[in-house]
């Protein structure tokens, strides 16, 4: 009877994780997603979020700055991926390569990098928005932050 109750314990523990398991899957929202560099949950309203499509797989980030820092990590050549970003003034996702970013606004990792579709005044190309995050130079750095909030 002992190993009766045993046995009955272990297949409920085993059913429950099959079941679980089972229950995962890619296709979550962007609330229960993770940026694969912060660990911050991507948002909802999905602003200052990027997603790189590599493979089979599409990794979605908080802000653009982690996108460029995870690349960095990850020996991925940006200019050779499938990189999209949402834009703030159309509300939709357009490739990288065709976004302006502005520098100075406030993003969920403080890097300060907002992609439009249409371009603004003093707004930079992705590749610049890459070098200046592998420099340093952005908000998150105090003495960048001083420097632009200044002019």
């Amino acid at each position: 009877m002992k190993n009766f109750n045993i046995l009955r314990t272990f297949l409920a523990l085993f059913t429950l994780f099959f079941m679980s398991a089972c229950n995962s899957s890619d296709a979550v929202t962007n609330s229960e997603q993770r940026c694969p560099k912060c660990n911050m949950s991507t948002h909802e309203s999905n602003i200052n979020t990027a997603k790189l499509h590599n493979k089979a797989k599409t990794y979605v980030f908080d802000d653009i700055g982690c996108l460029v820092l995870w690349a960095k990590d990850t020996d991925i050549d940006l200019n050779g991926s499938d990189v999209e970003v949402f834009s703030n003034d159309t509300q939709k996702y357009i490739p990288a390569s065709n976004a302006f970013f502005t520098t100075d606004e406030q993003t969920p990792m403080n890097y300060g990098f907002s992609a439009y579709e249409k371009k603004r005044s003093s707004s930079i190309k992705i590749d610049e928005v890459s070098i200046k995050m592998l420099r340093g130079e952005h908000m998150a750095n105090p003495k960048i932050r001083k420097q632009m909030l200044a002019n």
